[in-house]
């Protein structure tokens, strides 16, 4: 079993910027990738970022440009640095992890709002 430390989610204005952290640990099998899914009432979760074990990224087509997903020193850490941010980015994040069985976290909300 699989468990998260997520953190940095929160209230910003549209425009502004927030970086999510998570760290997984826990897994008895190598995670071969991280990152983030997010998920508004009534819609499907949807694909943000991941980030596989040689560095190779993967981003949904809503936030290409604008959001950059990067690992930390500490294994199995990432960060997801969200830049210009509008309200159409308001919904809960949920961290995932590849082993390849997936893993989710308890989420974080982003609310983007003036």
């Amino acid at each position: 079993q699989v468990q998260f430390v997520e953190s940095g989610g929160g209230l910003v204005q549209p425009g502004g910027s927030l970086r999510l952290s998570c760290a997984a640990s826990g897994s008895t099998f190598p995670i071969y990738n991280m990152g983030w899914y997010r998920q508004v009432p009534g819609k499907q979760r949807e694909l943000v970022a991941l980030i596989a074990a040689d560095g190779s990224t993967n981003y949904g087509d809503s936030v290409k440009g604008r959001f950059i997903i990067s690992t930390g020193n500490v294994r199995n850490t990432v960060y997801l640095q969200m830049n210009s941010l509008q309200p159409e980015d308001t919904a809960v994040y949920y961290c995932y992890a590849g082993t390849p069985k997936g893993y989710w976290g308890q989420g974080t909300q982003v609310t983007v709002s003036s």
